[in-house]
């Protein structure tokens, strides 16, 4: 996807957390806007997003001097108690901006020094193995939770045909796994996928979240509703897929192949 970027001067970095993040003292995001543009994105709907007039996915603005401001903010929220920090939370912090802009890693190089209490990253991008070195010195206080919504690379491509494929997500998990990083699948939204996709991820990963639009996106379902994704299903004959319990479908999978307690609903799977 083509796109713009843009630098700015961040005052500040840290965001609390709140809302789906309650469980987290804060947020951290590394740029603003994501070139990935996934069609079903809830932040096309956030002021973030609606304010710019520019189409979600092709502007990002590059945080410049990130570690400095993030820096004295960290030194600050670590005196006032345990500080968990979830990245991202309305972008992706491996966008392929990163590749050249290193923000994320730069914010990742302040913490090997100044470790949060811990650390998820969020991420759809093989980039992330890049860090590998960084994420090791983290240890236990770090986890990647990859985004793989489906085993199917013909549904990726329909919902979300800037991102990544599927496979080369997979293998970095399987690389991440093996250097000795924590790492999650994260199934979120729910896509239709197969009954294999257990299966593929049982070796690589050492738990599975499971969210939807209607449990994740902060309003019941009805931000992903306005964003007309309901065609997306129809134009595929597959409307049984977008429904509130659609998710169970692949639920029942994963807990007839992993540990159930390896399994996660919705909020609680993202949390420290």
């Amino acid at each position: 996807m083509v796109y713009t970027l843009e630098y700015k001067t961040p005052k500040s970095l840290l965001n609390k957390g709140t809302g789906f993040l309650s469980g987290y003292s804060h947020s951290l995001n590394p740029y603003t806007g994501c070139s990935f543009g996934c069609s079903y994105c809830y932040v096309r709907q956030m002021p973030v997003s609606v304010f710019r007039q520019q189409p979600w996915g092709t502007w990002v603005d590059v945080k410049q001097n990130a570690a400095d401001v993030f820096l004295k903010e960290l030194y600050r929220a670590k005196s006032k108690g345990p500080v968990t920090i979830f990245m991202s939370s309305s972008t992706d912090p491996y966008q392929p901006a990163e590749a050249k802009e290193g923000i994320t890693r730069s914010l990742l190089e302040v913490m090997t020094s100044n470790p949060p209490d811990f650390l998820l990253v969020q991420t759809r991008s093989p980039l992330v193995k890049r860090d590998i070195d960084l994420l090791l010195q983290l240890g236990d206080r770090v986890r990647v939770s990859m985004t793989v919504e489906t085993d199917l690379e013909d549904i990726r491509k329909h919902f979300t045909p800037g991102t990544p494929s599927i496979e080369a997500r997979l293998r970095t998990l399987k690389l991440l796994r093996e250097a000795g990083v924590p790492v999650q699948a994260t199934i979120a939204p729910v896509l239709p996928s197969s009954e294999a996709f257990p299966a593929k991820l049982l070796p690589i990963v050492d738990r599975v979240c499971i969210d939807d639009y209607f449990m994740g996106d902060g309003s019941g379902g009805k931000r992903t509703r306005s964003l007309g994704i309901m065609s997306k299903y129809q134009a595929l004959g597959l409307e049984e897929w977008y429904h509130p319990q659609a998710y169970r479908r692949v639920y029942e999978r994963m807990v007839q192949v992993f540990p159930v307690e390896k399994v996660w609903i919705s909020q609680k799977g993202f949390e420290p």
